[in-house]
């Protein structure tokens, strides 16, 4: 990557057929007298030229659209990148104004953030995801073949109770077995648990060799946890030799926390807006 702007011959406006270097990834500072060619420079010369490249780049379709610059008056420019220029003007005294919103930038960097930012759960720190069955499933496919997966539906994280009604509710759809705490039950025989103690449970809704052939169970298997447990999943995987449990994969359809289980938002411009609460 070039580390300098080469300008040969410039002599736009008042320029006379100047020649210099200028550093990239520096701040760099043109000054002088009054009519000396800062802005001829600066503006008609570096900012046109690069606003000229990038222009030519893009469709036609898309050039149609945009106010084409012409070429300064130069003999050869080399190292200059898409570029950008703030406008010098009378800053209006508005008590709501911030360094944003004079400088043009507030929309963009709205969007910035929606696009391209990360949420982390603001309890244990974890970076909250997304993604789809698709998605899921090939990542599942890069596991240990031969391992053995379990497919849990989590419907409950941390929360105190009994919970007789809601695993007779689980058995009435079908379901006959379930997880609290990590220890499986029958839904076919009475399931005591401490009332005052908090507890996390997920149905338990398949287990299966992770092999080729077995790939169309897995993806139903996957999709009733989905739709059961409001677009969540949580996988166990189990070493095909020793048929102990290795560890624990969470999975979710929306922006949710793998660890806590609490949901977010997707991403918003409005999120980024001082206007919004």
């Amino acid at each position: 990557m070039e580390t300098k702007i080469v300008i040969r011959g410039a002599r736009e406006h008042n320029l006379k057929n100047i020649s210099l270097e200028i550093p990239r990834n520096r701040l760099v500072v043109i000054t002088g007298l009054s009519g000396s060619g800062k802005s001829s420079l600066a503006f008609d010369t570096l900012y046109a030229e690069g606003q000229r490249r990038y222009l030519e780049s893009l469709s036609s379709y898309a050039r149609q659209f945009l106010e084409r610059l012409k070429k300064p008056d130069v003999d050869y420019i080399s190292g200059l990148s898409p570029s950008i220029a703030i406008e010098q003007r009378t800053v209006p005294h508005n008590p709501r104004s911030t360094v944003a919103t004079v400088t043009e930038i507030y929309d963009y960097l709205r969007l910035f953030y929606a696009k391209l930012g990360e949420v982390f759960c603001p309890h244990c720190g974890q970076r909250a995801q997304k993604q789809t069955l698709d998605e899921i499933l090939s990542q599942i496919q890069t596991l240990t073949p031969g391992s053995q997966i379990g497919i849990f539906a989590p419907l409950v994280r941390g929360r105190k109770g009994e919970y007789k009604k809601f695993f007779q509710g689980i058995l009435k759809k079908g379901f006959s077995h379930i997880r609290v705490d990590r220890k499986v039950y029958d839904l076919h025989k009475p399931i005591k648990i401490l009332k005052s103690k908090r507890h996390d449970i997920e149905v338990f809704v398949d287990t299966v060799e992770l092999a080729a052939k077995n790939l169309s169970r897995i993806k139903s298997s996957l999709e009733t946890a989905l739709e059961l447990a409001d677009g969540v999943c949580v996988i166990d995987i189990v070493s095909s030799d020793t048929r102990t449990r290795k560890r624990e994969l969470f999975f979710s359809q929306k922006m949710t926390c793998p660890k806590c289980g609490i949901s977010f938002k997707d991403f918003a411009p409005n999120m980024f807006s001082f206007n919004s609460p």
